[in-house]
């Protein structure tokens, strides 16, 4: 059986991550079954995934995850899958009229927290992380956000848990939230608690979305430079130039948070806990916004971010391995529900195909489902969806 650490894993190559929420239906309130999460997890194996990211403990699908890990080394030893476990934080008076930012939610954050350390205690060989938070302290969170010094009292509760022998030395502490709140913005999130967690937890996971960004930030899509050089805009070396663009802007985005993070401690390390790109979208970032949209696209993203990532030794958990349609359930076309590298369905999409034409998912199937590839692997229909930098 594995026992391997945290800081055995973050970084390491050989252990591949991504972001999961294993939900089939319109709502969080139809869970995935345990065969349901079991079959996910055989998918992601398959795919050289080891280490998955989830978000919150207060429905059944976090702890019904790790089980079925369990259950699944239990079947075959050389199973191997690691959690990076996330514990929802709330203001006071969160999702209501009237917010507190000020305060936080002390019952429902020491209710999750206790969840958190359960399942650590109960399954130490398979969750390896708890992220205090996900985008819990940036301010345009504005239904729930908590200042620095919410986050810190509970990394360190779970600190001292871990110094008292209540939970295993090896499992490391972060928070998991956007790169402005790692000082990688502006001045206004740096203060004296924000440079507290930082010393106090174990790493810094950020969070870097190009793709919300190409709506804000018109450079990405510029073809003036392409025109100059005699180039059509209907060449996809633009939207490869395009592309090339959004990681750079990543890439700006951690050193940002690296500059940050190491002037007040240089021991620590920062990890990606989420970017990714949709395939999808009738709002902002479609046909109509930024043209962002798209599998050709999302693929050139993916690629471009494991292979930055994997050679210079930081982990990356991309959002997300499935699409998840209850994230914007009045609205199917809504790019919250089209992130996944998987349709609902099981499809693998443009970015996956190599790994259909390989036979990896052989055997496998999402609800019945074989894996296949979506627009039934023909490229010159995924072409027509392919959309276009505007002039």
């Amino acid at each position: 059986m594995q026992h391997t650490s945290a800081s055995e894993l973050l970084g390491n190559p050989d252990y591949p991550a991504i972001c999961y929420g294993g939900y089939r239906g319109l709502s969080r309130s139809e869970q995935p079954t345990l065969p349901q999460l079991k079959e996910d997890m055989r998918i992601l194996h398959q795919m050289g995934i080891r280490f998955v990211r989830t978000y919150n403990v207060q429905l059944p699908h976090a702890a019904n995850m790790v089980k079925a890990i369990d259950e699944l080394k239990q079947e075959a030893p050389e199973f191997e899958m690691y959690v990076m476990l996330g514990a929802w934080m709330d203001c006071a008076g969160a999702w209501t009229d009237a917010p507190n930012h000020a305060e936080q939610d002390m019952e429902a954050n020491q209710a999750e927290i206790d969840r958190a350390v359960a399942l650590a205690q109960q399954f130490p060989d398979i969750v390896k992380v708890i992220a205090v938070g996900n985008e819990a302290m940036v301010h345009w969170a504005a239904s729930y956000f908590v200042a620095p010094k919410v986050i810190l009292q509970w990394v360190n509760h779970l600190q001292g848990l871990k110094a008292s022998g209540a939970l295993p030395a090896d499992l490391w502490v972060t928070s998991s939230d956007n790169f402005a709140s790692w000082g990688g913005g502006g001045a206004e999130y740096h203060n004296e608690d924000l440079e507290a967690l930082i010393k106090a937890v174990d790493y810094v996971s950020m969070h870097t979305y190009p793709f919300h960004d190409t709506h804000y930030n018109p450079v990405f899509w510029s073809n003036d430079t392409l025109r100059d050089k005699g180039q059509s805009a209907s060449d996809n070396r633009t939207i490869e130039q395009a592309m090339e663009r959004a990681l750079a802007y990543s890439q700006s985005q951690y050193a940002q948070v690296v500059e940050y993070v190491q002037s007040i401690d240089n021991s620590k390390k920062v990890h990606i806990g989420e970017t990714g790109w949709a395939s999808v979208s009738d709002g902002f970032y479609g046909p109509e916004g930024s043209r962002a949209a798209d599998e050709y696209k999302q693929a050139l993203f993916y690629r471009g971010m494991r292979e930055w990532t994997q050679s210079s030794g930081i982990s990356c958990f991309y959002f997300e391995a499935f699409d998840e349609q209850w994230k914007s359930a009045a609205n199917p076309t809504d790019s919250e529900n089209h992130f996944g590298l998987f349709k609902a369905d099981g499809e693998a999409k443009y970015a996956l195909w190599p790994l259909v034409s390989r036979d990896v998912f052989d055997g496998l199937t999402r609800d019945g489902h074989s894996i296949t590839k979506s627009y039934a692997g023909q490229r010159e229909m995924l072409d027509r969806h392919v959309l276009q930098p505007a002039d």
